[in-house]
Order: C-alpha cells, then structure tokens, then sequence
C-alpha cells in the first residue's frame, strides 16, 4: 500500500522540470522536427512499429509547460513558445483524422495549451473540429466510442480522451456531443470499471443488440486483471470528465479507482504494469502509469468535496511524484535521452519495455506542474 511521507519541498520538483527543460532542448537540436514515441536503450526509437499513431501532442504539451514557467518576455520565453507553435502546428490535419481514438491525447496536451495563451479562434476551430471527428466513433448499439481495433471494442484508455468531446460540446452548446460523451463514460464505468474501483483494458459488444459480451485486453496480463496504466487513465480521466459534466457518479468513480490504487500499489508509489501478474513478473514496474496517477491524483484533490479526502489525494500525488524525481529520471545517465526512466508501453510486443514513454514523460510534467502550481490554481482539463 502506497504510504505517505512528508511533503517533499518544491525544490525537488523545480530541479525535476529544469532537467526536462534540458532533455527537451536537446531533442530539439539533435533530431528536428522529430516527434517521439518510446526509447530503445535510452535513446528515441527512429522506427520500428507504434502500433498507433497516437503520441505526438504529447512533445508540443510539454514545450508549452516549459514555455509557461520563463519570464515573460524574455529571450527564452520566445524561443520556447517558438518551438511549441512548430511542433504543434503540423497537428492541425488530424483533427480529421478517424483512425485512432486518441485525439484528445494529440490535441488537449498540444492545441489546448496554445489556445490558453493565443485566444485565437481559428485554434478553437481546430479543437472543436477534432471533437466532432472523435465522436463519430460513437457506437449507438452500446453507447460508447469505439477503440481503433473495431467497431465492437472499447478501451478504458478512451475515458481519458473523452475530455475533447466535452470540450466541443461545451464550446458550440451541441446537446447531441454531450450526451455522446456522457452515454460512453457511463457505460465505461459500468462495464470496465469493477466494484473494487480495478479495470480491465477492453469490453467487446455484440454489434447486433449492443449487448456488453465481456472484458479483455490487449496489453495487460489477463482479461480479468488490473493493467496499471489502464487504471491510472481511468483515475484521470473519470475526474477529467466530471470536471466538464458534474455528474456525481464520475467522481465516485474517479475516487474509486483511486483508492485501488492508492491499496495495492507499493509503499513508494510506483506500480507492477499489472496489479494481477505473478510475482517473477510483477517485479517490471511502470513509471508511466505513477506519472498519469499522480496527475490523477493532484487534479482529484482539487475536486473531491470532502476536504480531507481531497489533502489525502493530494499528498498521494506527491509521494508518487517525489519518488519518481528522485529514483526514476535519467539526470545521473548522460547518454540517457528521455526524461524518466521504468516506462513500459506494450509488453507482450516488447515495445518499450523499462524505456522512457512519451506519455510518461508528458503526464510527469503535468504532475510537476501541477505539484508547483497548486491544486486549487491549475485546470487542465476544462
């Protein structure tokens, strides 16, 4: 069970985002215009299989993190913003783009951060726009959004990229967006999310009645396990979601899936890749799914209505994040290009395995940002 400790200082977190400034930068001037995915012996994967083309708002987010923290202004500040508008940018096309479920993942972290700092609303065109393209992935027979392996199938990874169709039905007053983003997070949390606040990866329907058939996976250990980052979506993606609906039950879901968590993840605060493997295998951990957890955790202490409860998230979160700052970045490794280290993107393809991840490096900025900004102070999602 995760165990809390005195509240690391923001020194700790500071010296973490001024390595992933570092890390960053050097990306950006050994490999140009290049976005990506995980890491093979520490260095960026140049090809090879991705398996979806899902990761590239995730470099242009952090770009605009860092962007955020320089004195306005300054040399640095404009170089910065720079960078962020060249390499979010060249994302504008797939707003159309029907062949993945993560457009949140690509236009929330990237598109969303530019239009919080240029009011432009040719930048909430696009992000309205690609809104309504990840809603006609909605499946009526069933009501949820289809995942990129068929019509039949759902992933618990799409709660949290559902945020950008609450997004555009909230920026155009779409009644029929809303109830598309609400029918496939109730049926997320009654098919997926089990009584003990666990999930499971994928639910498959019958396309015929819509009938839910059962739970699977793709990338945890069984169909009726516990893959840690599909919780850890879960946590921040239920919470993501009731900060735009305050519907009641997504933030009893996004608090119970928390406390698996919190119960059944090491005292340090970083998990097996699945909570159900056996003990030989259990020994791989994934920092990724702590950096999305403690995100997670962070944004549900700011929302939770019970005070205590929400300072215990809170310093949940900060254990997580204290312990991958000082155990997990890659700071002591000088040929080491990614910024945390212990990610695990698909095990049973052998893709990423104890690696840095995109995602795990995206999600672990917002943390330290979030940590540094405040509970009360920082809004991602809505």
């Amino acid at each position: 069970m995760l165990q809390l400790s005195t509240a690391a200082g923001s020194a700790l977190f500071d010296d973490a985002l001024g390595f992933a400034q570092r890390q960053l930068r050097a990306l950006i001037e050994r490999d140009p215009d290049f976005y990506p995915l995980y890491t093979v012996g520490g260095r960026w994967n140049h090809g090879g299989e991705a398996w979806t083309h899902w990761c590239d708002g995730f470099l242009p987010g952090m770009l605009w993190i860092v962007y955020a923290r320089q004195p306005p202004g300054s040399a640095e500040s404009r170089w910065w913003r720079e960078q962020a508008i060249r390499y979010s940018r060249p994302l504008e096309p797939r707003k159309l783009d029907r062949t993945v479920h993560d457009l949140g993942f690509v236009f929330m972290s990237s598109y969303y951060r530019w239009y919080g700092f240029t009011p432009d609303p040719t930048l909430k065109a696009v992000l309205v726009e690609a809104g309504r393209t990840m809603a006609l992935r909605f499946q009526e027979r069933g009501r949820y959004l289809r995942s990129f392996i068929g019509p039949d199938s759902l992933f618990i990874d799409i709660m949290a990229n559902v945020g950008i169709v609450f997004y555009a039905a909230r920026e155009t007053g779409d009644r029929q967006l809303l109830d598309i983003a609400l029918g496939h997070c109730h049926t997320t949390q009654r098919v997926l999310v089990r009584g003990d606040g666990s999930t499971a990866h994928e639910g498959l329907f019958d396309l015929e009645t819509g009938e839910f058939l059962k739970q699977t996976t793709h990338q945890g250990y069984r169909g009726d396990s516990c893959w840690s980052r599909g919780l850890a979506w879960a946590l921040y993606g239920f919470g993501s979601a009731f900060q735009y609906a305050r519907d009641p039950l997504l933030l009893a879901t996004a608090e119970a899936c928390a406390d698996f968590y919190i119960l059944h993840t090491p005292a340090d605060g970083v998990p097996a890749w699945d909570f159900d493997a056996p003990p030989d295998s259990r020994k791989l951990l994934d920092t990724s799914a702590a950096a999305i957890a403690a995100c997670g955790l962070f944004q549900l202490g700011g929302l939770t209505v019970d005070a205590a409860k929400g300072h215990f998230y809170r310093e949940a979160g900060r254990q997580i994040l204290t312990t991958l700052c000082r155990d997990w970045l890659a700071a002591a490794d000088p040929q080491w290009e990614g910024i945390l280290k212990g990610g695990v993107y698909h095990l049973h393809k052998n893709l990423g395995v104890n690696e840095s991840v995109m995602w795990g490096e995206y999600f672990f900025m917002e943390a330290l940002e979030r940590a540094l900004a405040g509970a009360t102070s920082l809004n991602i999602a809505s």
